[in-house]
């Protein structure tokens, strides 16, 4: 057996095993990622689904400040490809230590790059950002909430605020929007909560309220070695509009499936 097979079997074991229940958020992540760390990326890129066509929708200009919140490994800042080095700074923000071990290895080569080890709900830069993002990490945060409200509070008017993750949808979701069988609703928020992963019918909706949305797609995604499951996830690109009202109006989405 090949050390990417047992390594995958490590890491299956290990999402078996569930997040450990105790101790707070930092200390939870760091027991259970640690272990997997060095082998995160290769396993995760068979699971997590529209990185890179999120990245590609957020298409900041020359010169932007950009923020990842939830970064983990630092992994998703390479879809920039060599625009990377075009930015005015880019910070990668998370609370596992373990992870951003591998973001510090991956991007030291950068000097526009700082690794942030911080809490996505009350970190702050020190200039309001043009561009923030979270890939798989929104359902990750137990205050989700405050993670959408920070995220908004950094940017600049006008900026924009990419999510993609997995969810369900609600029983009666918006027009336009997917619906979602009951075994959907009923399976996935189980099968991920053990791992500290909490699907959440109300997330895409609140991005929708908050920002002005720019691009939409809801997809499937294919789960390693269960090629018969396939999981909801979306992509969200919005605006933070430049006047502040109780709730913005989203722009007439285009909903795909894969």
């Amino acid at each position: 057996m090949t050390r990417g097979a047992l390594a995958d079997l490590g890491i299956v074991w290990r999402m078996l095993r569930g997040q450990p229940r105790t101790g707070s958020l930092a200390q939870r992540l760091e027991a259970f990622y640690r272990p997997q760390a060095q082998d995160y990326d290769r396993f995760r890129e068979r699971l997590l689904h529209g990185r890179r066509e999120m990245i590609s929708l957020l298409d900041p200009p020359r010169g932007s400040r950009i923020v990842e919140l939830g970064a983990g490994t630092g992994r998703n800042l390479e879809f920039f490809g060599a625009r990377i080095g075009e930015f005015a700074s880019v910070e990668l923000v998370d609370l596992c230590p373990a992870l951003l071990e591998q973001a510090w290895q991956r991007c030291r080569g950068w000097r526009n790059v700082d690794i942030i080890h911080a809490d996505a709900t009350s970190w702050r830069p020190r200039v309001p950002a043009d561009c923030v993002y979270l890939s798989y990490a929104l359902t990750m945060i137990p205050d989700w909430k405050s993670a959408i409200d920070n995220a908004l509070a950094m940017l600049k008017p006008g900026g924009t605020l990419g999510v993609v993750d997995f969810y369900v949808a609600a029983r009666n979701p918006l027009p336009g929007l997917a619906r979602h069988a009951a075994v959907t609703r009923w399976l996935w928020p189980r099968w991920f909560a053990h791992d500290g992963v909490h699907l959440h019918a109300e997330h895409l909706p609140r991005l929708m309220t908050c920002t002005t949305t720019l691009h939409l797609r809801e997809g499937r995604a294919v789960l390693p070695y269960l090629p018969r499951l396939r999981v909801p996830y979306y992509i969200h690109v919005g605006r933070k509009p430049a006047l502040q009202s109780p709730q913005h109006s989203a722009l007439s989405p285009t909903v795909q499936s894969n």
